[in-house]
């Protein structure tokens, strides 16, 4: 099966470059490639597209101008060079972020995250319902989830981390990945604080699972590793880290 995309670019290299990649992705069915924001706003008046591929900083209407003024949202993947966009992006439920240059590689991986965002939304036929918070009591050390195939109990202990895909959210453990039919920002008010942390707009890992902690990386056991914002690096250090590090020098 074929999915729908465009290309939204202000930049003729730019826009070549993206279509030749995407081009080379059989599940693909590129419908246009449009100069601004204001050419796709009317096509996707009038056309229905699942992914739109686009760039932020454009004239007249941006990529999340562009996004906001949808009544109906396609997919959208956002491929720009301002990094300082991405919190934004993320907020208005964007399915990914993607930093120019754009390699294949990167452009592959989003394409398929968000075919498999469709073909789950095709599966279900409905809107993911939310968790129901009696599931999670203070002192359990496990929780229900719905996902396709019934309601699945699993343990905190298990989790290793949890990616966002829209209204969805895929959980990995050290054996095998979930797809939970709720959200990364509610699952994040109903997991326990003192056990998950976000780490970035897309992610949520158990701060159990730590091995190393860099800049811009979490590296966690079983070989998992997922990025980490400046401001949720402080926030796990304050929350996690800090509390258990051993000192240099003793009082």
């Amino acid at each position: 099966m074929t999915y729908s995309c465009i290309i939204v670019d202000d930049n003729e290299i730019e826009r070549d470059a993206i279509e030749m990649h995407l081009k080379k992705i059989p599940s693909l069915n590129i419908l246009a490639v449009c100069s601004n924001g204001i050419e796709a706003s009317q096509l996707l008046a009038t056309t229905p597209v699942d992914i739109v591929f686009s760039d932020i900083d454009m004239p007249e209407l941006s990529g999340m101008e562009l996004l906001k003024s949808l009544k109906k949202q396609p997919l959208f993947i956002f491929i720009t060079s301002f990094t300082e966009y991405a919190a934004e992006s993320f907020n208005l439920d964007a399915l990914d972020f993607i930093v120019k240059p754009a390699t294949f590689e990167r452009i592959l991986k989003a394409t398929n995250k968000a075919i498999e965002y469709l073909e789950l939304k095709k599966l279900i036929g409905k809107e993911p319902q939310p968790i129901d918070k009696s599931t999670n009591e203070e002192g359990d050390d496990h929780f229900f989830f719905r996902e396709t195939k019934g309601i699945t109990k699993l343990k905190y202990d298990d989790v290793i981390y949890i990616e966002s895909m829209g209204d969805f959210s895929k959980l990995f453990t050290s054996t095998d990945k979930h797809i939970i039919l709720v959200s990364l920002k509610n699952l994040e008010k109903q997991l326990p604080a003192k056990i998950f942390s976000r780490v970035h707009k897309q992610y949520i890992i158990n701060i159990n699972h730590i091995a190393t902690l860099t800049n811009h990386e979490v590296h966690l056991e079983h070989n998992f590793i997922v990025p980490i914002s400046a401001s949720n690096r402080q926030e796990l250090l304050e929350k996690a880290i800090d509390k258990k590090i051993l000192s240099r020098f003793l009082k």
